[in-house]
């Protein structure tokens, strides 16, 4: 007799497409919707197996020649700030980071939108309009928050919602062993602050907090220059056939990514 309460998730693959990272391969990708009381729980496993979540699918890379895509997670318990490190905080102890509720704005969608034109003008999400932003923000199951950085104002105290100019912002997955940070951006004008490496300095330290032993930072593509600062945060843990591994980038062989 079934004695469960709740349906199994139903899996489902896309159709070939180009690779948006690698220049002649194919992109295939398993996917299955993370909806109901019981998406929480799903998407802490489907992310521990190398899934991410966008809006409300949980899916992975299923290509059929290629294994470029590595889940990468930062042991943040472990994590020590490196010198060049120290710099990217020191370049922003004005910065005031806040979190709430995932709710869009359109002053996040105006940031949005000139990070995307900036940064990835031919990519898959070029086109979002302003409907679309609220949707990748507010269409979740699970516990998610956005955390928006701005410059700490002169004078503005320490008010709910901060008045400074906004930098970047994050969404962000709470889970039962982590923070999974869903998709960041930031004003593209400002490189000298290295805004991307420090909202992921702020993720660990708030993982840290919360005793949280994970950052997951989605896919590390071998081969795509775009995705070498994930392997930047030591020490941290790939997903192979073997289950979660210790990468020591001075003994990395390709063996995890092996076509």
């Amino acid at each position: 007799m079934n004695t469960q309460s709740t349906p199994s998730p139903q899996f489902y693959l896309t159709a070939p497409a180009t690779c948006p990272y690698l220049p002649h391969e194919m992109e295939r990708k398993v996917f299955t919707h993370l909806v109901g009381p019981r998406a929480a729980e799903m998407n802490d496993i489907l992310t521990q197996g190398g899934f991410r979540r966008s809006q409300n699918i949980a899916y992975r890379p299923a290509c059929e020649s290629c294994r470029a895509c590595i889940s990468v997670r930062i042991l943040a318990q472990e994590f020590e700030t490196s010198r060049s490190m120290k710099r990217v905080l020191a370049a922003n102890s004005d910065v005031i980071a806040t979190e709430f509720p995932a709710q869009p704005s359109s002053e996040q969608y105006s940031l949005f939108r000139r990070y995307l034109d900036y940064r990835h003008q031919q990519g898959g999400m070029s086109d979002m309009t302003v409907l679309d932003y609220a949707i990748m923000v507010e269409d979740t199951h699970v516990n998610t928050r956005i955390i928006e950085y701005r410059r700490r104002e002169e004078g503005s105290g320490l008010e709910q919602r901060p008045k400074g100019e906004l930098l970047a912002a994050a969404l962000t997955d709470v889970m039962s062993d982590g923070l999974s940070m869903v998709y960041s951006y930031f004003n593209p004008d400002l490189d000298q602050r290295s805004l991307g490496t420090f909202m992921i300095l702020d993720h660990i330290k708030r993982a840290k907090a919360l005793g949280l032993p994970h950052v997951y930072l989605g896919y590390w593509v071998r081969g795509s220059r775009k995705m070498d600062y994930k392997t930047r945060f030591q020490p941290q843990e790939h997903l192979t056939p073997r289950g979660w591994e210790r990468f020591d980038p001075a003994a990395d062989d390709g063996k995890d990514s092996a076509r």
